[in-house]
């Protein structure tokens, strides 16, 4: 038995106890804590890997590589505010009585052993290691090589902190492409894979395994600047959805602008100024960089059809004073998150209060948008009776049932 294979087996056994028996809240404490203890070695070792990527990888990977003070206090803080958060498992989510003395519950419950694969940003592990043990879930994470030794700082941070609590394989690093390929194999083992990286990479897992993944192929986010839309508002999320992080997959990539819109050169220069190379052509492309198309459309319907068109289901935001146009917008745009008058840089789940994220999903089916603590979490049907069978509620005399909610 190979490596990769004990190290699932290990993971599955951790996460029976993970959820279980072991205080979670504890662990996620003391991690923060630890993060906060050591962060002069998680910075040296940070300043290894970016002295040995210089040069050697694209510059918005190069970006993501970066893992500094404020990065760093961030995800402190993001583990901090999951450890405040009621714990899920377990949670009743709907009780049910079939009839007297037998009652159905829906229970809230971890998904089992997770697999995330990401690239570059090094801040990415705690983040999910810190969802995944809110969760009960047990994870393996394999971070991308440019980042080995950041990676392999903060997962030792964590395994020491769970190894007191006796689950230290709930979190475990597995450090190259084979083992990958072994791992989306083990669908016995293995409950959910969730990839973070490069439309290629994305898309190259989905295509390797019969395991579940949740994830996006792609970041092509859209603003829309409304023929109604303010000036000023338009100048602020247009530069702030493009420029604030371009190397992100909630940056926006096209720049739609009604014919009847009159603020147009003001926001094509405020882009310009913000260093923004503007193109007519590209649609449908993910730059990750100061790159960005713009298109002229002369209705809202042409809008939407266009996103529908070259979009990814990843974050689409209208800018306008119209709210009846606003709300047609939000309710016709076929994406995870569809905003009015707020830069698409908002779709990511610290933002949104979830603590942190595994990753961005555009897939349509458990969970969509950031993936935090809720879209870690399933759940099963527990059913507590008193010796009842269900030949007394078949055939000719057939009791029926109250099917009463609780």
């Amino acid at each position: 038995m190979n490596e990769t294979r004990l190290q699932a087996e290990r993971a599955r056994e951790a996460f029976l106890r993970l959820s279980t028996t072991v205080d979670r809240t504890a662990v996620l404490r003391e991690a923060a804590e630890a993060l906060r203890k050591d962060a002069s070695s998680i910075f040296e070792a940070n300043a290894k890997d970016l002295a040995e990527a210089k040069g050697k990888i694209a510059e918005p990977l190069y970006k993501r590589l970066v893992l500094n003070e404020a990065k760093l206090r961030d995800v402190i803080d993001g583990i901090e505010q999951i450890a405040t958060m009621d714990d899920p498992v377990g949670r009743v989510l709907e009780k049910t009585e079939l009839d007297q003395g037998l009652i159905l519950h829906k229970v809230q419950t971890p998904i089992g052993v997770l697999a995330i694969i990401y690239e570059s940003r090094p801040d990415a592990g705690p983040q999910i290691a810190a969802l995944a043990i809110r969760t009960g879930n047990a994870v393996l994470l394999k971070g991308g090589r440019e980042a080995a030794n950041t990676n392999a700082v903060l997962g030792d941070l964590f395994r020491a902190v769970l190894k007191k609590h006796g689950v230290e394989d709930a979190v475990q690093l597995v450090s190259t492409r084979e083992e990958i390929a072994d791992l989306l194999k083990m669908d016995t083992l293995i409950d959910l894979v969730i990839p973070r990286g490069s439309n290629e990479m994305v898309r190259t897992i989905q295509q390797s395994t019969k395991i579940p993944v949740l994830g996006h192929a792609d970041g092509v986010c859209h603003v829309y600047i409304d023929e109604f839309a303010d000036v000023d508002k338009a100048v602020r999320i247009a530069v702030d959805s493009k420029a604030q992080y371009p190397a992100v997959c909630n940056a926006a990539e096209t720049l739609l602008v009604h014919s009847k819109f009159s603020g147009r050169e003001q926001v094509l220069d405020a882009l310009r100024k913000a260093g923004v190379e503007l193109r007519d052509s590209g649609f449908g492309s993910e730059y990750l960089d100061l790159v960005m198309n713009v298109k002229t459309v002369n209705s809202l319907d042409e809008a939407v059809a266009h996103i529908h068109r070259y979009g990814s289901r990843h974050t689409d935001s209208i800018v306008t004073e119209n709210e009846t146009n606003a709300r047609r917008f939000l309710n016709a745009v076929d994406s995870a998150g569809v905003f009015w008058n707020a830069s698409t840089r908002f779709a990511d789940g610290f933002r949104y209060g979830f603590g942190a994220e595994v990753g961005i999903s555009t897939n349509k089916t458990h969970a969509r948008g950031p993936v935090g603590v809720e879209g870690l979490l399933i759940y099963k049907y527990q059913l507590i009776g008193n010796g009842h069978i269900v030949a007394t509620y078949s055939g000719e005399h057939a009791k029926p049932f109250l099917h009463k909610k609780l």
